[in-house]
């Protein structure tokens, strides 16, 4: 750590003015908090220059938490184009057999899409949902059994639907969102919990005989996924019949391909919010687009073969979102994905959808800019247990935007330490570097 502070203090010598320099490199040595951080990889990079201006274990490899989604937003744009497909689907004489592409926005919460209702309401035929489910594992590798209960541990499935979560909100009275698991409640008079909480084998919800007094929340709760269970959630709100059918039956057929929601859409979700269940969904909309069949490590491969291959070191790549500890990247990949990202996606796609400082998305209460001034960091924040990084785009006041991978793994101490320290240096940097 002692390196860190000495190089990192050097750095800061050579690329801001010298007074400032001389102050933040002191705050830097003297910080308790970097002493005590850990394990930390930073890279900080002027394109225009031809060599990084500093760097930090800039070689090794880190678990990116949900870093990873820079991964999975770059692959994306890059095979998706404008618009997902919502639906695969074959008529023939008096049947329409549908099939999920992975497309997360039937009767999502959040998301507008709704060609794959329309065209399932409006048909004439009789419906038979041919169920790849077992092409998609519902949890990733290396995730949590613990997870199931929280919102951003939704299943990835073939065919999701209402984002594969119940949604609880309650005021005076408790509301459900779809109305369909209301008949799956389980009130208990030995339950004290303050929110529902699914049984870990099956889709019931134990909730409080009597809530607490001023009990107010709005909470999503996953589901299991199955193939029966989203054809009844389909039934109950088209009021049609719709009859499971062995995958089998459509494998081999070339299905016609339904166009659905525009792919800004849940970009901008998935990078503001840090939307797993989206991530996960959108690899396996790029396997469909690539083999007409879902799996993740399939457009894992494809983007690493093909998109990736000029990456300095391989992506240790496993899931979409990041919560898995399997991935594992080193900051000089990430700065040149983020070179990559910068030099293939509109400058204003990329203010669109990454969250932006004091402004929105996973930092809006961190990064601040000056009063009256725009944001100066767009960067993707990545949190799990023992793990916190950003990385991202720097804008400076002299008009310089830096490249920038901030990467903590095994630090002992509150997160919220390390956040401050990060925003002191970025800060300092945005305000000095010319």
């Amino acid at each position: 750590m002692q390196r860190f502070l000495l190089a990192l203090s050097s750095c800061l010598l050579l690329a801001i003015s010298a007074c400032s320099s001389l102050k933040v490199g002191k705050a830097i040595e003297q910080s308790e908090v970097f002493n005590k951080s850990g394990f930390t990889g930073f890279m900080l990079v002027d394109p225009e220059k031809d060599k990084p201006l500093y760097a930090l274990n800039e070689n090794l490899y880190f678990v990116p938490a949900s870093n990873t989604k820079l991964f999975t937003f770059y692959t994306s744009y890059k095979l998706l184009g404008e618009q997902v497909y919502a639906l695969n689907y074959l008529e023939s004489g008096d049947s329409l057999i549908f099939w999920g592409t992975g497309d997360p926005s039937l009767l999502h919460p959040d998301l507008k899409g709704g060609q794959a209702l329309e065209l399932l309401g409006k048909t004439d035929k009789k419906l038979y949902l041919a169920d790849n489910f077992p092409q998609v594992r519902a949890n990733g590798p290396g995730w949590s059994w613990s997870w199931y209960t929280y919102y951003f541990g939704a299943e990835r499935s073939a065919l999701p639907i209402y984002g594969n979560v119940v949604r609880f909100s309650k005021a005076n009275d408790l509301f459900l969102y779809p109305r369909y698991f209301g008949k799956l409640l389980y009130p208990d008079p030995a339950f004290t919990g303050s929110q529902p909480l699914r049984k870990f084998y099956e889709n019931r919800f134990q909730i409080p005989l009597h809530w607490p007094d001023g009990s107010n929340f709005q909470t999503d709760k996953p589901f299991i996924t199955s193939a029966h269970l989203t054809a009844s959630l389909l039934r109950d709100t088209l009021g049609k019949t719709i009859q499971v059918i062995p995958y089998n039956i459509a494998k081999g057929r070339k299905p016609q391909k339904l166009p659905g929601l525009g792919t800004a859409q849940i970009y901008k979700q998935m990078m503001e919010d840090s939307d797993n269940f989206l991530a996960e969904q959108l690899l396996l909309l790029v396997s469909d687009r690539l083999t007409d069949s879902l799996n993740t490590a399939t457009a894992i491969d494809y983007a690493k073969k093909n998109l990736l291959d000029d990456l300095s070191h391989e992506p240790q790549w496993a899931d979409g979102s990041g919560l898995s500890s399997d991935n594992k990247f080193t900051p000089k990949s990430i700065i040149e994905l983020l070179g990559k990202i910068r030099a293939e996606v509109p400058e204003e796609t990329i203010f669109d959808v990454f969250p932006a400082g004091g402004t929105k998305g996973t930092i809006r209460s961190w990064y601040k800019p000056d009063e009256g001034q725009p944001a100066y960091i767009y960067a993707k924040t990545g949190t799990l247990n023992n793990s916190i990084c950003l990385s991202g785009y720097l804008l400076t006041k002299s008009g310089k935007t830096l490249y920038f991978s901030f990467m903590h793994n095994n630090y002992p101490i509150p997160s919220d330490d390390l956040k401050r320290e990060m925003e002191k240096i970025l800060y300092q940097i945005h305000q000095h570097y010319r």
